[in-house]
């Protein structure tokens, strides 16, 4: 049996557990007699990623469902492999039904064909439509369900608030290194509706971010800010691409993973 690593009472992120990079963060809620998972990855981690879950001394069968952030293949190429191996539900924003239901390869990200990129797009069923202020119970934890559109249509964050600390898993709308989750209208992007995203998520009493890639942070208003600076400006601007050749902060990050250091929270944490 596998020891849990906790990142925060009843919150453990796969990438962590694993020890080395699984691919986005997959974040698993325990609530005592039942789990849930946020998001599950690729499809060829899946198979580690339910082993893990075995070994660490969880029943497949409690896992109440598999939530889809949004509908990026990064995020849930392998939802439909993960929900039929726990034998469990699939649960998403209406917006996020379509483009999982259908495989749509353009609208997740499957196929970039300018950049020879492309990877299978299974289709998945949606189980449950969750949406903007809904509650879900899993076990003893209560989950807030927000709307935070803007880098897609469907984008979802998800608000722990009744314990300490205050959680709110943040998805691609903002990560540590003020950073936001690729802009592109062929997948449903609106910069308007980010900004509004950001300025709630800037408003927001939670004390500790965990975005969808990359490492947990403090919440620290100066690096929201400076992503609704930076769009707010892309909204008038002819240059914004998509074309970094890389990412620091995912890198660092993995370093830290593959090294086992688990984060400290320390009040003198800095970025």
């Amino acid at each position: 049996m596998l020891a849990r690593k906790y990142l925060f009472p009843n919150v453990i992120e796969m990438n962590y557990q694993a020890g080395r990079r699984l691919g986005v963060n997959v974040y698993l809620i325990d609530g005592g007699d039942e789990f849930l998972l946020i998001d599950v990855g690729y499809l060829d981690t899946v198979d580690e990623i339910v082993e893990l879950i075995r070994k660490m001394d969880f029943n497949l069968s409690m896992c109440k469902m598999i939530i889809a952030t949004h509908a990026d293949a990064d995020h849930i190429q392998g939802i439909a492999r993960a929900k039929e191996l726990m034998k469990t539900k699939v649960a998403a924003h209406p917006l996020t039904v379509e483009p999982l239901e259908s495989g749509d390869e353009i609208m997740t990200y499957a196929t970039i064909k300018a950049q020879d990129f492309a990877i299978p797009m299974p289709r998945c069923k949606v189980d449950i439509e969750i949406n903007e202020g809904d509650v879900i119970n899993v076990g003893s934890v209560k989950v807030e369900v927000w709307h935070t559109p803007g880098h897609t249509a469907g984008q979802l964050a998800f608000k722990m608030g009744a314990q300490e600390p205050k959680l709110l898993f943040c998805g691609d709308n903002i990560y540590k290194d003020s950073c936001v989750g690729v802009i592109d209208a062929h997948h449903g992007s609106h910069i308007p509706d980010f900004i509004q995203s950001l300025k709630r998520i800037i408003k927001d009493d939670s004390e500790f971010l965990l975005p969808s890639h990359g490492p947990v942070f403090r919440r620290d208003n100066r690096i929201v800010q400076k992503a609704i600076d930076r769009l707010t400006q892309y909204q008038y601007m002819a240059d914004f691409g998509t074309c970094a050749i890389g990412w620091p902060l995912l890198d660092e990050w993995e370093a830290d993973v593959l090294a086992g250091r688990m984060p400290e929270f320390s009040k003198a944490e800095t970025r």
